[in-house]
Formats: C-alpha cells, sequence, structure tokens
C-alpha cells in the first residue's frame, strides 16, 4: 500500500462569509494539476453554510452528487420535485444524468456543516435520480458502514427511500465510521477491479473541531498497511493505492471522538 498524504492545510480553501469551504480536488477558484480526481471521484468538498444563505439554484449534468451530514441542516430542493430538509446522518445522492437544476441552504437557527462529494458514472446519458440513506451513530460506532455503493452490487436497492446504501453508477463505495479513543478498525479493499485498472482508496478524517485553514488540529488517527504507519489529523486525508485484497488499520491514537471517511474504488 502506497500512501500520499493529502494535508488539511493544503487543500483550496476559502472563506467567503455566508460560505467556509475546503476543496480536496480543483473546484470553482481552485485549480491545481496535482489533484484534479482520484479514479472516478472527482470533488471532495467539506463546507460549512452560515443560516439563512446557501447555493441558489444551479445546473449538473453527467455527475452523482452527494451529501453527508455532519451537524445542522440543510435545505435540497431540485426540478424533479424534491423538496427536503437534511440531518446528522442524512445522506442525500442525486445522480444528475441528462441534467437536473437544483439549491442547497442552510435550514435553521446554526451553521450547516457537510460534505459535497461528486463520482463520475460509468455510463453518460442516464435519467436524473435522487436518493436519500440514514446512518445512526450508534451504527458507525460499531462498524464501518457502507453509505454509498455500486448500484448493481448484491443487496443495493435504487429506490429513492431505503435502508443500506445510497446507489451510485460507478466502481466506488464509500463507508463511513466513528472512532472513539483507542478504537481500531480494519477493512478489506475489493477484490473486484477492471483489468489494467486496480483498485484505490481515499481517506479523510472530517473536520468536526471547526473550520481551520491552518495546520490540522483536533481528533488524531493512525493509519497502518504492510508498507508502515502514517498519521492524520481532522481535515487531513489520503490517497491510497492499494493491491485488491489488501487490509487498512485505522486507529483512534487520541483522546476524542474522531469521524473517518473510506472510499474504496478504481
Amino acid at each position: 500500500m502506497k500512501v500520499i498524504l493529502r494535508p488539511s492545510h493544503e487543500r483550496g480553501n476559502a472563506d467567503h462569509g455566508w460560505l467556509k469551504t475546503f476543496h480536496t480536488f480543483s473546484f470553482a477558484m481552485y485549480q491545481t494539476a496535482q489533484h484534479e480526481s482520484f479514479g472516478c471521484l472527482r470533488v471532495i468538498n467539506e463546507d460549512r453554510v452560515e443560516t439563512g444563505t446557501g447555493f441558489g439554484t444551479h445546473g449538473h449534468r453527467e455527475f452523482e452528487i452527494f451529501s453527508y451530514l455532519v451537524d445542522g441542516e440543510l435545505e435540497h430542493q431540485d426540478s424533479m420535485g424534491n423538496l427536503e430538509v437534511l440531518k446528522r446522518g442524512d445522506l442525500q445522492m442525486t445522480s444528475a444524468g441528462t441534467g437536473i437544476r437544483h439549491s442547497e441552504k442552510c435550514h435553521g437557527p446554526n451553521q450547516v456543516h457537510f460534505l459535497q462529494i461528486w463520482s463520475v458514472p460509468s455510463t453518460r446519458g442516464l435519467p436524473p435520480k435522487y436518493f436519500t440513506r440514514h446512518f445512526s451513530d450508534d451504527a458507525k460506532k460499531e462498524n464501518w458502514v457502507r453509505v454509498v455503493a455500486p448500484a448493481d452490487d448484491e443487496g443495493v436497492v435504487e429506490a429513492r427511500e431505503a435502508s443500506g446504501p445510497a446507489p451510485v453508477h460507478s466502481p466506488l463505495s464509500l463507508y463511513a465510521t466513528i472512532l472513539a479513543p483507542g478504537a481500531l478498525r480494519t477493512h478489506i479493499f475489493s477484490t473486484q477491479a477492471s483489468a489494467g485498472v486496480g483498485r484505490k482508496g481515499y481517506i479523510h478524517v472530517i473536520q468536526k473541531s471547526g473550520y481551520n485553514p491552518a495546520s490540522a488540529s483536533g481528533a488524531t488517527v493512525k493509519i497502518s498497511g504492510k508498507d508502515g504507519e502514517k498519521e492524520l489529523r481532522e481535515g487531513d486525508g489520503a490517497y491510497l493505492l492499494v493491491e485488491s485484497g489488501e487490509e487498512l488499520k485505522v486507529e483512534n491514537v487520541s483522546d476524542r471522538e474522531a469521524e473517518v471517511l473510506l472510499f474504496d474504488l478504481e
């Protein structure tokens, strides 16, 4: 396993007053040839939006866009007729396909903190669809919870609301966990891969302690595989170049809770 660190303070970031945001990959005014995408993963934005503000109605095509709610409430409205307020533990996925328009706004009296993630579908011209899922903190404290998975995987349901992961039309699974101090989780990467492509991983420690564009602070996790160990703090991430079936260990080595996202993808 080769680990390439993506420190939090090296991400693109901006404080617009109403929006405080980080960009793992090139996005908006932040453009870098080193971090354009990773496999089918195109966007990881960690956003904080102030109450009474948000992203006005705008369009998307040919991306699958999911929002992972960390804190606060997010109002989603789109051209498919969906109007929903998302809260802690909710995950919303929009398959934009041939084209949709939507808006996302902070709902309620407090700032909303969420991650907006985009993947590139393997097939173009899909019909637009909308999905929501809910995953409790208690479930995440027990293990890795798969919150997004390929639509053709066994047990994945293409229904607007259902149990289990939200479906995507790309070779990507997203797992979430909440690690108490001292807790350890292991993950075995999928053995499925297209010829000549191989598996990849990306890990991100959610910045729960507050917006911080300087060097990362907060909870610290140690990741380890057969080639050694690395430490990540809140906001930090890492690219993982892995072999099919390889094991990753993630341990909380700090004195506070850590919430971690892990992508297993081609």
